[in-house]
């Protein structure tokens, strides 16, 4: 079974089409039908299908897609790794980061790293941190950097990079700013700003509720960290957040950050790749620069006593 044999296989259920497959491939069509015939032939079992004048697998074909994927990746990645082995100053690093570490971390990153390899293209891709996982899972990212809460992934290597607790935030002049200890049933008295579905802060704060038996009697959801941080600003509503999304808005007095009462569940950012793709010098490098630039520029706070 050779490799141009699993690519047809991947790109047949892409395509549908044997001429299709071809021109991709920069074959002729009738290589592409021996190989198809001869993977058939190997394996013993009907792989393709045609309906329609369509070609599609087999629930067998569907079955060997699966592990033809991976080994295309594989074999893709591997390419890569031999090109760029010695070759720090070029080629392309494709990121992933959930909303915090994007939006609060990874600026001044990227405007470090690009200064010291401008040769090298970046793309980063912001996603909620379980779509940010899959994709490192995939191999569609070379990196992944997420704010999460401790996660177990049998292909992913995970660092943990720094804490990233989540806060109470509220108005200065908030009424919860004047009492000397906070109990989780007074936040369910108060308008209570919520994270959209897929935030792993809403996941612990959803967590957070169910282990103190809390139910918010007024709320509104929203998908964006700037639109809550308007919305608690104007004095009503409260809301949990990542203490580096808000750091800019304490320092300036402009938000109160509060201890959440009682016990939460633990958050950290991460960096995870793919225990399956061997990390570039790229990536090494980068990861080097993150912790740098994390260190002199000393993006979180202490946690609050």
């Amino acid at each position: 079974m050779n490799l141009i044999k699993l690519q047809i296989i991947e790109l047949i259920d892409k395509h549908h089409h044997m001429t299709s497959v071809a021109e991709i491939l920069g074959i002729k069509q009738p290589t592409v039908t021996f190989h198809m015939k001869s993977l058939e032939e190997e394996l013993g079992v009907r792989l393709f299908e045609s309906r329609s004048g369509k070609t599609f697998l087999t629930e067998a074909g569907q079955a060997l897609l699966h592990y033809s994927v991976k080994i295309n990746a594989l074999t893709q990645e591997a390419r890569r790794v031999v090109k760029e082995y010695d070759s720090l100053y070029r080629g392309t690093l494709h990121i992933g980061a959930s909303y915090v570490p994007a939006t609060y971390l990874l600026p001044a990153m990227l405007h470090t790293f690009s200064q010291e390899f401008p040769g090298i293209r970046m793309t980063l891709s912001v996603k909620p941190a379980p779509v940010i996982r899959e994709m490192v899972i995939q191999h569609q990212l070379d990196l992944g950097i997420i704010s999460s809460e401790p996660f177990v992934g049998s292909v992913l290597y995970a660092e943990t990079l720094c804490e990233d607790d989540l806060v109470l935030i509220c108005s200065p002049q908030h009424g919860l700013t004047q009492k000397e200890s906070l109990l989780p049933e007074d936040i369910a008295q108060i308008p209570f700003a919520l994270h959209g579905d897929e935030s792993s802060t809403r996941r612990l704060t959803n967590q957070w509720l169910v282990q103190h038996d809390i139910r918010l009697r007024s709320t509104v959801e929203m998908d964006s960290l700037e639109a809550i941080k308007q919305l608690v600003l104007l004095g009503g509503h409260i809301s949990f957040m990542s203490r580096m999304a808000v750091q800019w808005e304490e320092q300036q007095g402009l938000i109160q950050v509060l201890p959440i009462p009682g016990e939460q569940a633990p958050r950290h950012i991460y960096t995870v790749h793919n225990k399956d793709r061997h990390p570039s010098a790229q990536v090494h490098r980068f990861i080097e620069v993150l912790h740098e630039v994390m260190n002199t520029q000393s993006l979180l706070r202490q946690p609050i006593g």
